[in-house]
């Protein structure tokens, strides 16, 4: 008994502080800001509701599936890249799937005159790309980056989309936008899932 009281003070004290970890994530807004957003980003989308949004010109390295299609395999050549480069970390990191595979991470940068854009002559893996302006839907969501968190946010979006098919249309791949590190608890980390959208009677 004097044991299982040991035992039971710890574990008392650990879902105290997470409680209060949650409760003060609650009060910072949607992410923990742990680096900047890139020039021109629109405001985040707050936990569990869809909005309709714009997004600038940008730029990012990106690595596809060449690698073990692991968050952790993606990441390392990125931040070396970014590291050679001398190109500050921002938020967020963007991540699309392949069926139950990570297809695809981009580290984006502060703003698209940053660099150049064209394959990492140190690591073909990683080529640097300019993305056109983009309207997308998205929905906050508070949770680890997993597969699962994504496909769930991905079927209340198509579903938006459904009830909404008379003003959008889907015009391209889910993508999930990570705003917070490793270092963040993942019951505390805050993204974005998106698919980019055009207007239903835009011209092909």
């Amino acid at each position: 008994m004097k044991r299982l009281k040991k035992l039971i003070k710890p574990a008392v004290i650990v879902a105290l502080l997470g409680l209060c970890l949650f409760l003060w994530a609650c009060t910072q807004g949607p992410r923990i800001n742990e680096a900047p957003l890139p020039e021109g980003w629109p405001e985040l989308t707050p936990v569990d509701e869809i909005q309709v949004k714009q997004y600038p010109v940008y730029r990012a390295a990106v690595i596809s599936d060449e690698t073990d299609g692991s968050q952790s395999g993606m990441f390392r050549p990125l931040f070396n890249h970014i590291k050679r480069e001398d190109i500050a970390m921002t938020a967020p990191v963007e991540m699309t799937y392949d069926g139950d595979k990570q297809a695809s991470m981009a580290f984006l940068y502060r703003n698209p005159d940053m660099g150049t854009a064209g394959s990492d002559e140190d690591d073909q893996r990683v080529e640097v790309k300019d993305i056109d302006q983009q309207t997308a839907v998205s929905i906050g969501v508070r949770g680890s980056y997993t597969k699962e968190n994504f496909d769930e946010a991905v079927s209340e979006l198509s579903a938006w989309l459904d009830d909404n098919k008379d003003q959008w249309l889907a015009d391209g791949e889910p993508r999930y936008f990570g705003y917070n590190s490793p270092f963040v608890f993942g019951f505390l980390r805050y993204g974005e899932v998106q698919i980019p959208v055009k207007p239903t009677d835009s011209s092909e």
